[in-house]
């Protein structure tokens, strides 16, 4: 079994991430490994943003704007100013939606998700692990105003990175047979 494949197979999601985080090198191979993601019309409808230190602090204040105290179910302030200290780095995914005539915005959605998974492996190669995430911060209009995002940019994803704590129990993996499919059936 290759290294990629026994790498893919046992990843899972880290909830519990300390330092330290990866350094400037591990990181530019892990961005140069999402550049890699398939890509339509080679438009690099991506960038990302590697939020560390005070940055966490700041971003955790762009968060609390999204509590609603009217929502019973929604999140309250205090923890949405937490969250981003669950590791000591957030890289988030942005997609940016440009017209073009034969790549429809859900190609550079996917293309920039794409990037994430990419880079998140290549961090795992390096020793570290990550949880995506998203929920509703990723679509509040505040969070996008504090982020600086433009109209035609949307957030794909959160990806809190640092050093497990914890040596998580392996995971049953899902069975293709259970979810694939050969079409037209015989």
């Amino acid at each position: 079994m290759s290294e990629i494949i026994k790498s893919i197979l046992n990843r899972s999601s880290e909830p519990k991430l300390a330092e330290p985080a990866p350094d400037a090198a591990v990181l530019e191979e892990a961005f140069a490994c999402a550049a890699r993601a398939p890509d339509h019309a080679l438009l690099r409808p991506w960038r990302y943003l590697v939020i560390e230190g005070e940055g966490l602090d700041a971003l955790g204040r762009v968060f609390e704007r999204a509590a609603d105290s009217s929502d019973p179910l929604a999140p309250k302030a205090e923890k949405l100013r937490k969250m981003p200290h669950r590791a000591p780095m957030i890289i988030i995914g942005i997609a940016r939606h440009q017209d073009h005539p034969k790549v429809p915005a859900i190609e550079e959605t996917l293309s920039t998700g794409c990037g994430m998974a990419f880079l998140m492996l290549a961090l795992e190669a390096r020793g570290f692990s990550a949880m995506w995430r998203t929920g509703p911060v990723a679509y509040h209009p505040a969070v996008r105003e504090g982020l600086g995002l433009e109209d035609n940019e949307s957030i794909t994803g959160f990806l809190y990175v640092g050093t497990p704590t914890v040596n998580k129990p392996t995971i049953s993996p899902a069975e293709p047979k259970d979810f694939v499919a050969h079409w037209p059936s015989a």
